[in-house]
């Protein structure tokens, strides 16, 4: 299997653009990355993306060119854009093509995401119960985290408290005005523990990355990123992810887990070495519980680095340095490639206002979607 690079990345802001479609979102963010790239729309030999709620990704064809390019539309939940990135790395690292598009975009409506209890192999009675309802989902999984682990509320606030700092410095995030932690804990709760600040809002953006061989990137003078490892994974036995209709008496292991090992294993490198992190973090308890799954430290040990700062942009470890899903919304599409898009800006040392200090070499990207799909991707400078 051949190495492959990011040689393009680009971006559409993400939140609210009245007169916007979403695949218009998505569109504008192809285009950034082409340019970024130095490469045309028909020089590719592979595009994948997905949409939530704006339709089929391919028909962005009409608009960026009609070539005949082999467009795979891709949906997994809030791991499409993650998996779309995972698709493209396989056609360039298999010799398919030299070149590949990653995309993903959304315009969702306001208000919690609330799906339907079929869709997901599920009886009426868990939507009934409000399980479906992703906020209340959350809430009790953090919840319960809480209690077996020692997490205090305050905890939470700090998270959320850190995207918005870090989104005020990025020009791509929706929420841009910093929140102080006595207002995200004393504003309305939605589901206990968790208060309107410390969940994310369905959103509107697009995201787009282009891959290249290195023989590609080289012949072009392309300015790469090394993709390191990708893994996705689904939920193991007896673990406890969203939509899931019971906790089991025997602890079971966890998506993320499992796809955070499989990518390490495959960089070769572990944890320590890992210079910055995005982590999905649809809710403040979100981010909490994946700095553990992800091996970045131990169940509780939360508390002490939130409390020291080690998740800030000057930290040890600086974790959603654009502010994450807290400041930018989930476009459920385009989220997990604004994380890697992030990284890229990161390792290239474009990221401006909040650029982590010391020319970080490893990047290092999670999401998590429904129903318990994990997927990494580690980047390397």
């Amino acid at each position: 299997m051949k190495d492959v690079y990011i040689i393009g990345a680009g971006i559409h802001p993400f939140g609210r653009t009245d007169g916007r479609s979403g695949r218009d979102q998505g569109v504008y963010a192809v285009r950034e990355a082409l340019a970024d790239a130095g490469v045309e729309w028909s020089a590719l030999g592979a595009a994948f993306g997905g949409s939530d709620s704006s339709g089929g990704a391919d028909v962005m064809v009409n608009d960026l060119g009609l070539t005949g390019v082999p467009f795979t539309n891709v949906y997994n939940g809030c791991a499409t854009g993650g998996s779309s990135l995972a698709a493209a790395q396989s056609s360039v690292a298999s010799g398919m093509t030299d070149l590949a598009l990653a995309v993903g975009f959304d315009k969702h409506e306001r208000g919690a995401f609330n799906a339907s209890p079929a869709k997901y192999g599920l009886p009426d009675w868990y939507g009934q119960a409000g399980f479906m309802l992703t906020t209340q989902f959350f809430a009790l999984k953090i919840q319960r985290y809480m209690q077996l682990n020692d997490i205090t509320s305050e905890t939470l606030a700090r998270v959320a408290a850190k995207a918005f700092r870090n989104g005020e410095r990025t020009e791509h995030a929706w929420r841009r005005s910093p929140v102080d932690m006595e207002t995200i804990l004393q504003s309305q709760m939605v589901n206990d523990p968790l208060t309107k600040y410390m969940f994310c809002s369905p959103a509107e953006g697009g995201a787009a990355l282009i891959l290249a061989s290195e023989r590609k990137m080289r012949e072009l003078g392309a300015d790469g990123v090394r993709i390191a490892s990708i893994a996705v994974r689904t939920r193991p036995e007896n673990s406890f992810e969203v939509f899931q209709p019971s906790v089991s008496v025997e602890p079971g292991g966890k998506p993320t887990e499992l796809a955070s090992r499989a990518a390490f294993e495959a960089a070769g490198i572990g944890p320590e070495d890992v210079d910055l992190a995005q982590l999905q973090d649809t809710d403040s308890g979100a981010e909490i519980m994946h700095m553990a799954e992800n091996g970045f430290c131990r169940d509780g040990e939360q508390e002490e680095w939130l409390r020291n700062g080690h998740t800030e942009i000057g930290g040890k470890l600086p974790v959603n340095t654009d502010g994450g899903c807290l400041a930018c919304g989930e476009p459920i599409g385009a989220s997990g490639l604004r994380q890697v898009y992030e990284n890229v800006q990161q390792l290239r040392g474009r990221a401006g206002a909040r650029q982590v200090p010391g020319q970080p070499k490893v990047g290092y990207s999670h999401v998590y979607g429904a129903p318990g799909v994990s997927g990494v991707a580690i980047l390397q400078r």
